[in-house]
This record gives C-alpha cells, structure tokens and sequence, in this order.
C-alpha cells in the first residue's frame, strides 16, 4: 500500500538539525573576526546536508535481488541462479497484478490512477481510468475484479472496460477503502476492507477494518473484525484454509474455512518483523504444495505449510503484491513500487480463479 511506503515524519527532520541551527546562531553573534566567521558559518550550513544523506543512506539502505534461504527447502522452489527480470518501470505505485492468457498482466496504478495492461516488451496500454485502484483479481468468468479506493468499493470491469459497482457498504455504511480480493472455493468474492487509502477528507463510517465474502447475489457478510489492519489474503490449495495478513500488526493470520463460507478461530501463522521502512506484509499467493509468497520487509517471505520461514526474495524495490503467470503458472509476477518484475520458480502457483466452485 503506498499510504504504508510515503509515510514522513517531518518532526523527526526537525529534532535532527536543531542542534546545528543552535550552533549556527550562537556563532554569528561571537566575537569572532567577520572574515573567518563567513567561512565557519558556510561550512556550518553544509553540514546538515551531508549529515541528512548520511542518515538517509543508513535507515534506507541500497536494496538490490537477493535469494536468501532459511531452510535448504527453499531451494526446492527456487533455482540458486534464478533471475528477476525488470519487465517495466516508470509507474507511481504499481499493485493488484493478475496475469492474462493473452500475454499481458493487468496492473493497478495507485498513483497514476489507472489500470493498465503490461506486456512482455515493456510497453503497456490502458484499461481504465479509476480513482486509486489497488487488488485484483479474475472471477472464474475472467472478469476482473477490482478493489476501487476512491471509490471505496468492489467493482467489476467487463469487456467493453466497463464497471459495475458490486458491493460498497456493509449494513448500510459505506466500506473504509477495499483493498485485496481472492475468489473463494465456492465462487464468492473474499476481500478486506482497511482503512489504508481512506480517501482524504472523507468519514469513516464502520468503525472497524474488516474481511468481507460478496456472494452473486450482491450479499455481503462480514467473517472477521479482529485484524488491526488486515491487507492480503489467499486460500490454500484444498481450500480449507484462509490466509490474511495484518499490516500494523506484522504478522498473518490463518483460519479453518468452512463449507457455508464462514470462518474458524483465527491464529497466528507467522510474523513478518523487519527494520523501519523495509516494507510490511502485503499481498500473498499459494503454490500447488500450500507455501506462501507474502511480500514483507525487504522482500518476498516464503513460508511453508505449517509456518516454517523457507527464505525472503529481496528486491529492489518494496514489493506490494504477486501473481502466477505464463502458460504453466510456474512464474511469480510481481508489483514493487514504479516497477513490474518477474521471476522463475521451480513449482506451479495456485490459481483460485480456475478451479470449479465447490456446490
């Protein structure tokens, strides 16, 4: 979520150069010569400069792709030479990636606020123009369905690049700002609801942030409230589980899902702690074997079944969310910042969207 990653805390700028603009007027009033207080004073004045690139380069280190295994497990997912190809850059904020048969992925532009098609080569085209778009998905009828923040809603987008909007409140209250969708194994629409791009201005009006179910029929249920900041989330391959991750809280959360669409008890499946500014968990998949790939400090987190850490792909850029994609679904599409990567796995991801609805 780029609420999450543009965070600035102008106090903390303030507090560091206080000393030197202390320092810098007690000189100007000593006894010192003129000439040599001129000087004094220039380099005086540089100083923070320097000193704010010195603190910017330690508390937002050069990130680069790194393959970094906890467990020789991870190498089963991953070959060791595996590369991440930039497949193109220059977006505001990219999400919500979901790839086509066609060839291209749908991206969501927070920033540009768009939905654009990116194809192999680099170049892209647009969907829509749609205030702060963010998660997507396809329904099992290939259309794409959207988490629209402005909109505070879950549109639908047809062939003719049309919404509809398929749900935006719950009880009568409008939704904070939807933010992730997944298609559930029977057929309904899974999403959460934070408050994280909460259009300015505008009034919360349910006053907790929450995961939703949207059947056909246009009925919404609430299933839980009791996440800080829920933000992810994805079914298990034999879909008797859910998975969704808590922003705030750095951690993911699992559920036992039940045949009518309601949840069990929820508990703690991992934590994803990391240092300032190195990314929170986000978006997550599922392969065919039950791992999550969940976006998080500094990377992508690979976690098994039950809830081993298997390594981090660290990328260059803060990473929002991932897709399957290419003919087999072996390959990981991913969002990061102004950018769409790729990378190769060893195994085949698990595609919510082509599987039939359980009755």
């Amino acid at each position: 979520m780029k609420y999450l990653l543009n965070r600035f805390k102008s106090v903390q700028i303030i507090g560091t150069f206080q000393k030197q603009i202390d320092t810098i007027y007690a000189f100007m009033y000593s006894r010192e010569p003129m000439r040599y207080r001129r000087r004094i004073l220039f380099l005086f004045m540089l100083a923070p400069f320097f000193a704010s690139i010195s603190a910017g380069q330690t508390e937002h280190p050069v990130r680069q792709f790194e393959l970094r295994a906890e467990s020789p497990r991870f190498w089963d997912l991953v070959d060791k030479d595996a590369k991440l190809e930039r497949m193109a850059t220059g977006f505001g904020f990219t999400e919500g990636p979901v790839w086509d048969p066609a060839g291209f992925v749908y991206v969501s532009d927070e920033e540009q606020n768009k939905i654009y098609r990116v194809y192999d080569d680099g170049h892209r085209d647009e969907l829509i123009a749609l205030g702060d778009p963010d998660g997507n998905t396809y329904d099992r009828n290939r259309n794409l369905i959207d988490c629209a923040s402005v909109l505070r809603a879950i549109i639908r987008i047809d062939a003719n690049d049309h919404y509809t909007v398929l749900a935006d409140r719950f009880e009568g209250k409008r939704f904070n700002s939807p933010n992730d969708v997944v298609i559930g194994p029977d057929g309904a629409i899974y999403f959460t609801d934070p408050t994280l791009d909460l259009p300015q201005g505008e009034k919360q009006e349910i006053p907790f942030q929450g995961v939703y179910r949207l059947n056909e029929k246009g009925e919404v249920r609430l299933l839980t409230k009791e996440l800080t900041q829920p933000n992810g989330l994805a079914f298990s391959p034999d879909g008797k589980k859910l998975y969704v991750d808590d922003s705030k809280e750095r951690n993911i959360r699992v559920y036992d899902f039940h045949p009518d669409g309601s949840l069990g008890e929820g508990r703690i499946f991992g934590n994803e702690a990391g240092p300032p500014h190195s990314g929170v968990p986000d978006g997550m998949k599922l392969d065919k074997n039950g791992n999550l790939y969940v976006t998080g400090p500094e990377g992508i987190w690979v976690w098994d079944a039950e809830g081993h850490h298997l390594g981090i792909i660290a990328m260059p850029e803060r990473p929002a969310n991932l897709a399957w994609g290419d003919p087999d679904y072996g390959t990981l599409y991913i969002t990061a910042t102004k950018s769409v990567y790729k990378l190769r796995t060893k195994v085949r991801g698990d595609v919510p969207y082509l599987k039939d609805a359980r009755p």
